[in-house]
């Protein structure tokens, strides 16, 4: 389908039969290519009528980017984030990105990304009060925490309270939930032996342990969940 969007992109009027002709396929493959690339986000324009022709919008794929699947895999959670918070602004395109990339995956990446979004909590926005205290975690605690929260990972970590007082702690990070501006890690703390929710930008330290962990349900994190502020 490349070649056939590149041929889209430079002909200014090409019928569905001259693609057929051209690539010695039936007019019926390349409508069902089309199809195919429109639900891929790309913008096909085509003439009604007979000899109406089909084109693809020059200004599509401007820029080609390269991604790993990682990177994708960021990109397309954090897109579903800013969809689920229901933003006005900037999310005209959202849907097209989306479906690109959703459209670069094998199913079985697919259905791993799937359950990996549905590990992601929207809840309110945060509070005045608690947005007030609010400051960025250290990138190497961000970098771990995103990794061991994909690998389904114990974290062993240093925790800072409201109070100030700090605790060494071993979590596994079943979710996270975003409380606008504000990340919560929702995890089964083994020092208090029960599900509890930190506050990101308080851990000081986090570090892998190699552990894995099988994944709990949201309904055995409701009571941790209950707290208007989340904190501990």
């Amino acid at each position: 389908m490349e070649l056939l969007a590149v041929q889209l992109k430079q002909d200014t009027h090409c019928t569905v039969r001259d693609l057929a002709r051209h690539y010695s396929v039936s007019t019926r493959t390349i409508s069902r290519d089309l199809a195919l690339m429109r639900e891929q986000g790309m913008q096909i324009d085509a003439d009604r009528g007979r000899g109406g022709g089909v084109r693809l919008d020059r200004n599509w794929g401007v820029g080609r980017v390269n991604l790993d699947y990682s990177e994708a895999v960021d990109l397309l959670i954090s897109i579903a984030v800013a969809e689920q918070m229901n933003s006005p602004l900037f999310l005209a395109n959202l849907g097209s990105v989306r479906r690109q990339l959703v459209a670069s995956f094998s199913p079985e990446k697919r259905a791993s990304v799937n359950r990996l979004k549905s590990r992601i909590l929207i809840g309110v926005t945060a509070s005045t009060y608690v947005q007030a205290s609010a400051k960025a975690p250290p990138k190497r605690v961000v970098q771990a925490l995103h990794q061991a929260f994909v690998d389904r990972e114990v974290l062993d970590v240093r925790y800072q309270r409201e109070d100030g007082a700090t605790s060494e702690r071993q979590i596994e990070p079943h979710y996270l939930l975003l409380k606008y501006p504000i990340w919560y890690v929702v995890a089964f703390d083994h020092l208090r032996q029960e599900p509890r929710t930190f506050r990101c930008d308080r851990l000081l330290a986090a570090q892998k342990t190699g552990t894995r962990f099988h994944l709990l349900s949201k309904e055995a994190f409701q009571p941790s969940l209950s707290h208007d502020d989340l904190s501990v």
